[in-house]
Order: C-alpha cells, then structure tokens, then sequence
C-alpha cells in the first residue's frame, strides 16, 4: 500500500475566495504620511489605476522577479498579478514616477495579504492641492514668466550681470579666409567684449553638394597656445542646407586677454569630420 508523506493536496494549496472589491487609496504628500495599503491574493489580477500619466521605466516592485508572474504597466495603469501572495505582517513596495512633473512625483503602495478580501482595481489618486499651494505655484509661475519676458531685452542683460559699465566693445573680425575648408565658406565676422563674457559671431556658407551642417564644438585658442573657455557654441539655424547660410554664436568666459590680442578660432560640426579655421580673431 503506497504511503502519503504529508504533503499537502492540490485543493489545500489553493488560496480561499476572497470577495474582489475595487476601491480608491491616495498618494502621501510627504514621507510622514503612511503610505496606503493594496490587498492582493496569489494568482489574481490587480490593477493600479493612476490619474495621470506614469513613467514605465521607473516601476519598482519589491521581490518583482520571483513573486510575480506579471508586472505590466501602461500609460496610466499597472497591472499585477502576484505567484505568491504577500505573508503575514509583510508589504510588498510599488514605487512608480508621474510623468507630469506635478507633487508628489511618485505614488507608493504597498502590496499586503487579507484573509477574505483582495483588491482588483485600485484608483491611485494624488490629494487635491490646497488653496495655499495653489497660490505659492502660480505666483512661482508668474516669477518664472516675468523673467522670461525680459530675458532676451537689454533690461534682462542688466538684470543678470551680463551688462554693466564695462559695456560692449563690437568689432569686425578682419583678414577672415577666403578659401574654402571643408565646404564652408566664412562670409563675415564680429567680436564682442564685454565684462563678464566675449562673443564671436561668424556667417557662414554651407556650399551647394554638400552635407547638410550641424553646429557641433567650438576652440579658441591664443597665440601662445593658452586655450580660451568655450561657454556655448550657438546657431541661428538648426542646421545649414547646402547653399544655405547662418550665423555661429561662440561664447566665452570673461575675457583675461588684451583687447588686441590676436586668438585662433575653430569651428566643428556635430561629427567633428568639419572644420573651419579663422586664424585671426579679436574680442
């Protein structure tokens, strides 16, 4: 006669019906709140459904590899279905970013067991914004419009720093090449001085045949090989058609060198296989 050794039967295994509720929890504000609680049950279905957009990539899962059989997200929902269900007194952390850049910028859950109920869809809710923080967002908002507006003026020149009683000095780059590198063309040229800041402003031709052209690198460079910060490298264009011409912006830090002072600039496309050299700038 075959003999048991006390292993338990199919049906014993099975988890006991639980009643399938749907329910709404809300995201803690501040890591001081307690973070709301889902109720799952090995081999059922449940589904966090968020009220705005979700980043997929950022899903975190505590033990996702081997207690679940499914962890899939999409663009508001997540849908779980647990192997094995949560033990006594164990939570299991969802961790998820909103892609709205709204706060709190992540909603956590954590996954816990019941003995008669499981939870098959959950509403993730953010708690509506008090009047207060509406105010302190928009009149940061209207902070950030305000500088907007005057950025691109001479007012925002001033307001910045980047103008002061030093004022600008402009000249035009003189002895600028006339032959032709890599299918461009240098068409003409201005220096800026400034204070805190130095500006070469190069036109430039992208000949007819060629490449479209991508402002890539910029590199000065002094007489005695002594290199000149590059802060920005700038285009008026995104990119030059062949036949087409723009205008390349370089910025550099404050200018230490003399104003007669003769610098080396290089101009690279994106690829850096371009290049054009003007051996012969004053800023």
């Amino acid at each position: 006669m075959a003999l048991t050794l006390g292993l338990p039967s199919a049906a014993q295994t099975q988890s006991p019906a639980r009643e399938q509720q749907q329910r709404q929890v809300v995201v803690p504000s501040s890591s001081s709140e307690p973070v709301p609680e889902v109720r799952v049950a090995a081999n059922v279905a449940t589904t966090l459904v968020f009220d705005a957009p979700i980043d997929r990539a950022s899903v975190e899962v505590s033990e996702r590899a081997t207690r679940f059989r499914l962890v899939d997200p999409g663009e508001r929902t997540l849908f779980l279905e647990p192997l094995v269900a949560p033990g006594d007194g164990e939570r299991l952390v969802v961790r998820v970013r909103y892609k709205d850049g709204s706060t709190p910028a992540y909603a956590t859950v954590a996954l816990v067991s019941h003995p008669t109920l499981v939870d098959t869809r959950v509403d993730v809710m953010r708690r509506p914004r008090t009047l207060e923080a509406l105010e302190a967002a928009l009149a940061e908002k209207d902070a950030q419009l305000a500088a907007l507006r005057v950025a691109g003026k001479p007012a925002g020149l001033v307001f910045s720093g980047r103008l002061n009683l030093n004022g600008v000095q402009a000249r035009r780059i003189e002895n600028l090449p006339t032959g032709i590198q890599s299918g461009l063309k240098v068409l003409g040229g201005e220096g800026f001085r400034a204070g805190p800041w130095a500006l070469a402003v190069v036109r430039v031709l992208n000949l007819p045949g060629q490449q479209p052209f991508e402002s890539g690198q910029a590199r000065l460079t002094r007489r005695d090989g002594t290199p000149v910060k590059v802060l920005s490298v700038d285009m008026n264009k995104a990119q030059l058609a062949p036949g087409e011409e723009g205008l390349v912006a370089v910025e550099t830090e404050a200018p230490v060198w003399r104003a007669d002072d003769v610098l080396r600039l290089d101009l690279l496309d994106k690829s850096g296989s371009r290049r054009l050299s003007i051996p012969e700038v004053k800023l």
